[in-house]
Parts: C-alpha cells; structure tokens; sequence
C-alpha cells in the first residue's frame, strides 16, 4: 500500500503539518503504529526540554587545534578533541 501525504493538527500547539509520505514509510519500518501527535517544531522543543539545559565550555581541540564548547570543564591533564575529530577516533 503505497503512503500518501496527510495533514495532521498538533495537539500542543493547534497548527497544520504534514506527515509526510516518506516519513510515514520510516515509522512503519521502525514498526511505529501511531501517527506524531506533535508538529516538528514542537517535538524538537519537547526533546530539548526533557534533555535538560547542558552547561558547555570553551577548549582547543588536541588535534586539530579549533576552538571548541564541550559538556564538561576541561581539566588541563588528559586532552580534549572537538565532534569530529572525536569522531573520527572511534
């Protein structure tokens, strides 16, 4: 059965989005059974709320040299790497 654009109301917020085709396909093969309830905006806002405010702080980055924030206070005795050269020693 192919999926079709619809237009749904979120409950938070009252505006129109469209649950669109593809991302109906996605929660399908996530097996998620139920339609959002909320728009983009919204569920991105609720994701931020329950993640909580996150203190960041300024370092360099031990190999690349770029400034960059991290979630924690850098100590000075073990180095501290930016997203993506972390990333990239995984």
């Amino acid at each position: 059965m192919p999926f079709v654009d619809k237009t749904l109301v979120c409950v938070e917020c009252g505006e129109e989005f469209t649950f669109s085709a593809g991302e109906q396909e996605f929660y399908r093969s996530r097996g998620l059974m139920n339609e959002p309830k909320r728009c983009p905006s919204c569920r991105a806002r609720r994701k931020e709320e329950r993640r909580g405010w996150r203190e960041t702080f300024k370092a360099v980055c031990a190999s690349c040299g770029r400034e960059c924030e991290v979630p924690f206070k850098p100590r000075g005795d073990r180095p501290v790497y930016c997203r993506d050269c972390f990333l990239k020693m995984k």
